[in-house]
């Protein structure tokens, strides 16, 4: 149990280590887009191999499609709602730039952390589910949650730092989501370990699924803008690299 918290919590970490960056340095948004791709390709990675395919395997196909569907449009109502409040560019580097207003900022930059909360609880989820087999933690879920929340606490803590929220807030607020991180992660080992092939299954491919739509629609967009062509190749190398730690472990 206390595994399944620590994985999470060094997941939802990087959300802390993208906030310190931001508040202290200016990174380029090329760099911001190339780590996405890299982490957009683990993610891939790990959805495939960690969750689909194991879910197929214990429980059929009915069980891991039927959760596929509902974690995507579970992931796409509640992104189009937080995108209505300004949470539509959360992992753009560019979100809460030049000429945007202090109040605006303020919101978007909030929205961006309610952002952070719908991609990251079916992430960290899904690094608990991954101990249920007893072969440890799936080293490439891990990697894939620190890669993806770093762009997006970088791109939220800019926008709040611009309405002149303190670093001391700003911190705060980011430990607030690490901690339902942690506990997202804490629940998916407790609240599974006892439960059926088909329900863990279900649960499996519905983090899957609300990843996917994450990438979709949110990640890999962004990184392309901000990065160009480069991001299909360090896509690939983030798949290869996920993949193949996987065979090895």
């Amino acid at each position: 149990m206390l595994e399944a918290a620590w994985w999470g919590f060094v997941g939802g970490a990087s959300l802390l280590l993208g906030a310190a960056v931001a508040l202290l340095v200016r990174v380029p948004t090329r760099v911001i887009g190339l780590v996405m791709a890299f982490g957009a390709g683990v993610l891939v990675s790990a959805v495939a191999f960690e969750l689909t395919e194991e879910a197929y395997r214990a429980a059929g196909g009915l069980a891991a499609a039927t959760g596929l569907l509902a974690g995507s449009v579970t992931f796409f109502v509640g992104d189009t709602l937080i995108d209505r409040f300004g949470g539509d560019r959360r992992k753009s580097p560019l979100h809460g730039g030049v000429g945007t207003t202090g109040a605006a900022t303020a919101t978007g930059g909030l929205a961006l952390v309610l952002g952070a909360l719908l991609d990251g609880i079916p992430e960290s989820a899904a690094i608990g589910i991954s101990l249920l087999d007893g072969e440890g933690v799936g080293v490439a879920m891990v990697a894939a949650v620190f890669l993806s929340n770093v762009p997006e606490s970088l791109s939220a803590t800019t926008g709040l730092k611009a309405s002149g929220r303190s670093a001391r807030w700003i911190l705060g607020l980011w430990a607030l989501v690490c901690l339902a991180s942690t506990l997202s992660s804490l629940a998916g080992y407790t609240l599974l370990g006892d439960a059926s092939a088909g329900t863990v299954a279900f649960i499996q491919t519905f983090a899957a699924g609300a990843i996917l739509t994450m990438l979709a629609d949110t990640m890999v967009p962004e990184a392309v803008e901000h990065a160009g062509p480069l991001v299909g190749l360090f896509t690939v190398l983030g798949f290869a690299v996920a993949f193949f730690i996987g065979a090895a472990a």
